[in-house]
């Protein structure tokens, strides 16, 4: 099954959902590293100063060339994507990507190891779990019920 790992880069538990996927043999989306050789989008590559933006100057970093290949890569995965696993903690555009995935009909999970804030619009995923094994499990049950 083809997977997109949504979650931060500040997440300390991305890259081991990654590999644990992986390792059923899902095809797993990896934001840090999208393509060989490519170690994913950061604001810093457009500008150090990124974190002292006006909102004029943001708008338009969205429009620079690193950017647009940035979200490219990131769009066509989700696009491509059979399931979206939400990884907690995480902020707004692993939930955009989520509630993108949600909204095509995608199968959707969200992994919460540690304890978050309650979010009642959760309800509109598949399942929110609480082990690395549970959502895998989760996972396995529904590839094996859909045909790919």
């Amino acid at each position: 099954m083809i997977i997109y790992v949504a979650s931060s880069w500040r997440n300390p538990h991305q890259q081991m959902v990654v590999k644990a996927l992986r390792e059923k043999d899902h095809e797993v989306y990896d934001f840090r590293n999208p393509t060989p050789g490519n170690h994913g989008f950061a604001w810093s590559s457009i500008d150090p100063k990124w974190e002292e933006w006006k909102p004029d100057v943001y708008r338009q970093a969205l429009k620079h060339p690193i950017a647009e290949d940035g979200f490219y890569l990131d769009m066509d995965a989700l696009r491509r994507a059979e399931a979206c696993v939400l990884v907690l903690p995480c902020g707004r555009s692993a939930h955009l990507e989520l509630g993108y995935a949600a909204g095509t009909g995608c199968w959707t999970g969200i992994l919460m190891l540690e304890p978050n804030e309650p979010e009642l619009m959760y309800k509109m995923a598949n399942g929110v779990f609480i082990s690395v094994d549970e959502l895998v499990d989760s996972l396995d049950k529904y590839a094996s019920a859909v045909p790919f």
